[in-house]
């Protein structure tokens, strides 16, 4: 063997050698294993809802080969459903899955990430937050409560709720016990509505014993799971507070901050894989599971447009004077606003003419 060669090739070995023991440790830093736990707000009856949580474990975990991994936990396991936010900004717990229109009562601002009356749909709620710096300013005003967030799921539009009686006119809605969540009740109250904010696992009794006249909770796969149809009769829709509602995962800020770099990256993209994944869960299930629903007596009704445009104007009067009292309110609903006047201009010249081709369609038997 040439002598000059084998020491030549030995030097290059050995080096290599060197090098992989230099690197192990590093590697090792730069993969911490991490384990947080996420409370959620919603029951894990709900696969779709509660579903969020584990999709953004579980794409983590094979993102970091088990490496971070996130222990998710229903309402009430760690947290009641309606604190977890709280809980997370107070580092009790180092992530939720929730609504953080949930929290509206604490500022305003709150609501407009996840859903406002009259606000943007799903697909328009995603491009504003995620193209039109709607999630910047979102966690602009998250950094104030120590929390940071990322949508990780969207139900589509929602359906109006369960009525005991039939809702034609104004004057139907007064003094009408009222079950919803977020802003949305504060534009009924305008109408005459009482409103009330209960667990989505406190709906059913709460109805049955008439406590409450009427509810809203999701849409038709969950609502059946939920046994609303058998409380009451009445399927009012659509849910103009609730057009295109997203879901977040909310971290406490410093545990963010935390993260090495890569780490928050897998976060994100786990949280756009639960973002995408559960609308399309309600894209499949919501139609075969309405179908059992009217087959089995429920009764389909529109809002009526005396009752749309009243709420509609109780809207942007209510926006007025949340952007009077929150700074934080007003910056995120005017670049929503401001978005949303264009978006619908463009969403009407292609996608509204061929939705409405198609539907003719449909309904017409041809498809």
């Amino acid at each position: 063997m040439n002598r000059r060669s084998f020491m030549k090739k030995a030097g290059v070995a050995g080096a290599g050698a060197a090098a992989t023991a230099l690197a192990a440790p590093a590697i090792a830093q730069e993969n911490p294993e991490i384990t947080w736990r996420m409370a959620s707000s919603f029951p894990k009856s709900l696969d779709t809802l509660w579903g969020g949580a584990p999709d953004v474990a579980e794409q983590v975990a094979a993102m970091t080969d088990g490496k971070f991994k996130i222990e998710t936990y229903g309402p009430g396991e760690l947290v009641p459903a309606l604190q977890v936010a709280d809980a997370v900004a107070a580092g009790t717990v180092e992530a939720c899955h929730t609504a953080l229109y949930y929290f509206w009562g604490k500022d305003p601002a709150y609501a407009v990430p996840c859903a406002v009356p009259f606000g943007l749909n799903d697909r328009l709620q995603d491009a504003w937050l995620y193209q039109g710096g709607g999630n910047e300013l979102a966690n602009e005003f998250l950094a104030t409560q120590n929390l940071y967030a990322l949508p990780a799921g969207n139900s589509g539009c929602q359906m109006g709720g369960w009525f005991r009686k039939e809702i034609n006119t104004i004057d139907d809605l007064k003094g009408l016990k009222f079950r919803i969540g977020g802003m949305g009740g504060k534009i009924f109250e305008k109408l005459g509505v009482v409103p009330t904010s209960i667990p989505g696992g406190d709906i059913y009794p709460s109805l049955e014993k008439g406590t409450i006249d009427a509810a809203e909770y999701v849409g038709p796969y969950d609502d059946q799971k939920l046994g609303f149809n058998k409380v009451a009769q009445y399927y009012y829709y659509p849910g103009w507070w609730e057009a295109g509602p997203t879901l977040h995962a909310a971290f406490n800020l410093e545990k963010w901050n935390d993260l090495p770099k890569h780490y928050q990256s897998i976060l994100s993209n786990a949280c756009a894989f639960a973002n995408s994944n559960m609308m399309a869960k309600y894209d499949v299930k919501n139609l075969p599971a309405l179908k059992e629903l009217v087959a089995s007596g429920t009764q389909l009704r529109p809002f009526s447009q005396e009752i749309l445009e009243a709420a509609y104007a109780a809207a942007i009067e209510t926006y007025a004077e949340l952007s009077e009292q929150s700074p934080a309110f007003k910056k995120l609903y005017d670049s929503q606003l401001a978005y949303k006047k264009d978006a619908y201009t463009w969403m009407q010249v292609a996608e509204h003419t061929y939705d409405t081709f198609m539907m003719v369609q449909q309904r017409a038997g041809k498809l």
